[in-house]
């Protein structure tokens, strides 16, 4: 069954680059990266509740409700604000999971702007960032809006202004474990860390990339496979942990050109890069 009401957009994320820089005691890796917001969206829609409870309406394959970070979201902001109604959550999933476009963190951020208005709970960005930092680095992101720089865990973001691009985004059929990839021990934790002035400058250069890319690629084949194919007619990258890879491109045309010659055997999508978060614009 379908609720009733609007649909709130969760638009996915890229990672324009993907640096590791050093790890924390507490076993946090600190990162330097480039995110920005692409309008391929999950939909949801919520129905306030009467009775307080917190539930999802439908079934997410692979995600119990329990582990569903849109849920967590809503409980976390509904003991955060003594708020006395409930919500029903129904995700509508577009964005591949598993895939490194940050799905889930992005649901969760829009339940948190979402509800901040239908339970009048005036928290405000700032607020429900530092109130979901427990669910992950990239919700905060994602309730942040608009391309940023990003520091930190993920955590210390500064705005940047990028060139409108579209990306061909290629979707390789497995989903690959974040917490996997920054365990494993081949990982290198030392790349010397840039300036933001040296991607404004030069955003295609070489020395910006993803260093968790070698790690993928190495023990999911299928996600090599699909890079090399991408760059043999473009500069690409592989997106936060995988297994998404992507190309950037002037115009739809041209990106929509070479996801037109996408074998039977690759999947992939084309999206445009957002300046901000569709629910700022509303």
């Amino acid at each position: 069954m379908r609720l009733p009401g609007p649909d709130y957009p969760a638009p996915a994320k890229l990672n324009l680059f993907l640096h590791v820089v050093g790890r924390r005691e507490d076993g946090y890796h600190l990162l330097q990266s480039v995110f920005t917001l692409i309008d391929r969206c999950d939909r949801l829609r919520l129905r306030v509740r009467d009775d307080g409870r917190v539930e999802r309406a439908n079934v997410v394959p692979g995600v119990p409700p329990e582990q569903d970070l849109a849920v967590r979201a809503a409980l976390l902001l509904k003991e955060a604000s003594g708020a006395q109604p409930g919500v029903d959550i129904e995700i509508e999933k577009a964005i591949p999971m598993g895939g490194g476009l940050g799905g889930g963190s992005s649901d969760a951020a829009t339940v948190l702007m979402a509800l901040d208005r239908l339970w009048d709970t005036r928290f405000g960005a700032e607020a429900l960032a530092e109130l979901a930092a427990p669910l992950g680095a990239d919700v905060p992101y994602f309730l942040h809006g608009v391309p940023a720089w990003a520091e930190g865990v993920g955590d210390r973001l500064t705005p940047i202004d990028l060139e409108p691009r579209w990306y061909l985004v290629l979707v390789p059929p497995v989903a690959v474990s974040t917490r996997a990839i920054f365990a494993a021990p081949e990982l290198t934790r030392n790349t010397e860390p840039l300036k933001m002035e040296d991607f404004s400058a030069r955003p295609g250069s070489e020395q910006f990339r993803n260093d968790l890319e070698p790690v993928v690629t190495a023990r999911y084949p299928v996600v090599e496979q699909h890079l090399e194919w991408l760059r043999r007619r473009a500069p690409a990258r592989m997106t936060g942990s995988g297994a998404c890879v992507f190309a950037a491109f002037a115009s739809r045309d041209e990106a929509e050109a070479v996801a037109g010659e996408l074998p039977g055997s690759m999947q992939g999508f084309v999206a445009q890069g957002l300046t901000q978060h569709p629910l700022r614009q509303q």
